[in-house]
């Protein structure tokens, strides 16, 4: 991981529910910075629960990055791979000093691919990184500060619009490098909140979105940072098969979701 991140990690949430230690959460609050809480059941839920991993795990730094574009091609290198296959892939276009969209668009799509082979599939990701080139060129001109001056909706259609590049894919480069208020959603987060009680095991993306966009305050800092204390979470504890759930640091928030469901039940 870069040690220079432009998708800068968010200041953690202080508050009602948030942590009392200030060597652990030192940033000033979120909400004495404009941004509106809405206090339901679901609300303090999840910000207990980003209190409880970022208690666990710390900032995350993520994503890591030294320029936009090279967050951009991260999030279409990384799709069905491990982040080390991504690393090793955007090092290759470093030392080839191709990761700039003007010298993307010139290099050919077969040597682009040999380039990122380590990220797996490279032959796919080679088209699809061309793909947004040529939307890039033709749109705005080969700016990419220009096309995140679009608004984050409609950009995002744009974005969904193109071959390979589906919902999490799109909202990672809105998020990460666009810094655009929009909430991630991957397999770490629907296994770990299905596996906690607050969504169903077929909750589709746009439900799971809805549930982090509707009960979170709206900033970028914050959804950037508790999406990677998510991932870390299922990573290193809610993994898929054997996961270490006498280690779960919000193991409590399902005990709770459990007896609420009793009392209505009982």
């Amino acid at each position: 991981m870069s040690a220079n991140v432009i998708a800068r990690s968010p200041e953690p949430v202080e508050g009602r529910w948030a942590l009392k230690d200030k060597r652990l959460n030192p940033a000033l609050s979120i909400a004495k910075r404009g941004c509106k809480v809405r206090k339901s059941g679901v609300n303090r839920s999840l910000l207990k629960i980003y209190d409880l991993l970022y208690a666990k795990f710390g900032s995350r730094h993520w994503w890591p990055g030294d320029t936009k574009i090279e967050i951009i091609i991260g999030a279409i290198l990384t799709q069905n791979t491990a982040w080390v296959n991504v690393e090793k892939a955007i090092n290759n276009l470093k030392r080839e000093k191709a990761l700039s969209a003007s010298r993307l668009s010139d290099i050919l799509e077969k040597k682009l691919a040999r380039l990122i082979r380590p990220s797996g599939y490279y032959n796919v990701k080679a088209s699809r990184i061309k793909n947004f080139l040529k939307f890039l060129n033709a749109r705005y001109n080969g700016s990419i500060n220009r096309m995140f001056k679009t608004d984050l909706y409609k950009l995002k259609e744009e974005l969904l619009a193109l071959n390979g590049i589906g919902q999490e894919t799109a909202d990672s480069i809105l998020l990460y490098a666009g810094n655009k208020p929009i909430f991630v959603i991957d397999a770490y987060t629907k296994r770990v909140f299905s596996r906690h009680g607050i969504i169903s095991h077929d909750a589709e993306y746009k439900e799971i979105q809805a549930l982090f966009m509707n009960n979170l305050p709206e900033n970028v800092r914050l959804f950037n940072e508790f999406h990677a204390l998510i991932v870390e979470l299922g990573k290193s504890i809610c993994k898929s098969k054997k996961p270490l759930c006498s280690m779960c640091p919000i193991r409590s928030i399902r005990r709770k979701q459990n007896a609420r469901r009793s009392k209505k039940t009982g």
